[in-house]
């Protein structure tokens, strides 16, 4: 069986390699390249140095705004989806009738496209907010807090699904022998069921970090940065940069490396201190 399957591994493994480095790694590398570039095609490129990254971080101030305003986001919208879809998973680990049912209805948010899901809570939003006489572009406040309600209603269930499956792997035994030692409710699930789910906490942490920290299409559709741009989190401001601006094309490439680096640090100390929890627990 094992030299069977050793045959036939580059067979099934090359074609994705392959396409995984032509739609990858190449693009990746040669973006970087890029990056220090003034360019207006792949064949026409100018080197620049560092040029592009200095005028990314005092030329343009709008490249500040948005890191500050994505950062703030993402840890207001870390902290309520992960409190939120745990708090559903463990009413929907209870023992009661068409619970099943509701885990699809949490879950199905989920399924529609950001474009989709930004227009449709655009009209929402301003539906409620016209009894105002203002739209969601009024004011930044009313943007940051729709892209965080819009963020919940999507993510919610989803994570709600990886946490049922944490705390539906706990052993019953632990839970019925904290019970008989006389543990409440209140200890059980700080004590007991919090450690023991720390694994999902860990996956659902970083899924939230990745998806709100990348964040586009939502923000394109929901509020498209207004008012005057106070509300472009980073993706659509290096896409504004890229498309947007004359000449400027280096500059957007630059900020997107700048954006990465970024993403992959935040991901790496958030996997490091949650995996340490885990094996603490």
């Amino acid at each position: 069986m094992q030299k069977s399957l050793s045959r036939y591994f580059p067979v099934f493994v090359l074609p994705t390699l392959l396409a995984f480095a032509m739609f990858f790694i190449v693009p990746f590398f040669l973006g970087i390249g890029l990056s220090f570039t003034k360019f207006t095609t792949v064949t026409r490129a100018t080197w620049v140095g560092f040029d592009n990254y200095i005028k990314a971080f005092t030329t343009d101030n709008e490249f500040i705004h948005a890191l500050g305003f994505t950062s703030l986001f993402t840890i207001v919208s870390i902290i309520t989806v992960n409190v939120f879809s745990f708090f559903l998973a463990l009413l929907c680990t209870r023992e009661m009738k068409g619970v099943t049912f509701f885990r699809s209805i949490f879950f199905m948010p989920n399924l529609i496209g950001g474009i989709v899901l930004g227009y449709i809570w655009n009209l929402m939003i301003n539906g409620v907010l016209s009894n105002w006489g203002v739209d969601i572009s009024y004011a930044t406040k009313y943007g940051f807090w729709g892209l965080v309600f819009l963020t919940n209603w999507q993510l919610i269930g989803y994570m709600m699904v990886i946490y049922i499956a944490g705390l539906q792997s706990i052993p019953s035994d632990l839970i019925e022998a904290a019970q008989i030692d006389g543990a409440g409710p209140i200890r059980t699930l700080f004590k007991i069921k919090i450690p023991m789910v720390m694994p999902s906490i860990t996956i659902c942490m970083f899924l939230t970090l990745t998806n709100t920290f990348k964040m586009f299409d939502q923000n394109l559709a929901l509020t498209a940065g207004a008012p005057n741009r106070t509300t472009e989190m980073l993706a659509l401001n290096i896409y504004n940069t890229f498309y947007g601006r004359i000449g400027w094309q280096g500059v957007g490439q630059a900020k997107a490396f700048v954006f990465f680096i970024i993403v992959a640090i935040i991901a790496f100390v958030q996997l490091k201190l949650t995996n340490t929890k885990e094996v603490e627990s």
